[in-house]
């Protein structure tokens, strides 16, 4: 989901510049951050991952107005 909204694909990210250099703590956990969100919600599901159940849900809440607390018992 994420690389789709980036336009990148495997052809295109083939041209992308290669750094020879670990990232910061900061980029490591944001680089964790986009693999976890690509991650499927459980074995066999093909159709939603972490991050775009997590963007319907919060699409929900702001579409409803549901408050913080709505939006954390829901997420429990």
């Amino acid at each position: 989901m994420v690389m789709d909204a980036m336009r990148m694909s495997e052809g295109n990210a083939r041209e992308c510049p290669i750094i020879d250099e670990e990232p910061n703590a900061d980029a490591a956990r944001f680089f964790d951050l986009l693999r976890d969100s690509d991650e499927p919600l459980w074995d066999s599901c093909t159709n939603h991952s972490n991050l775009s159940a997590v963007a319907q849900v919060f699409t929900i809440k702001s579409d409803h107005g549901l408050s913080e607390a709505g939006y954390d018992k829901i997420i429990e």
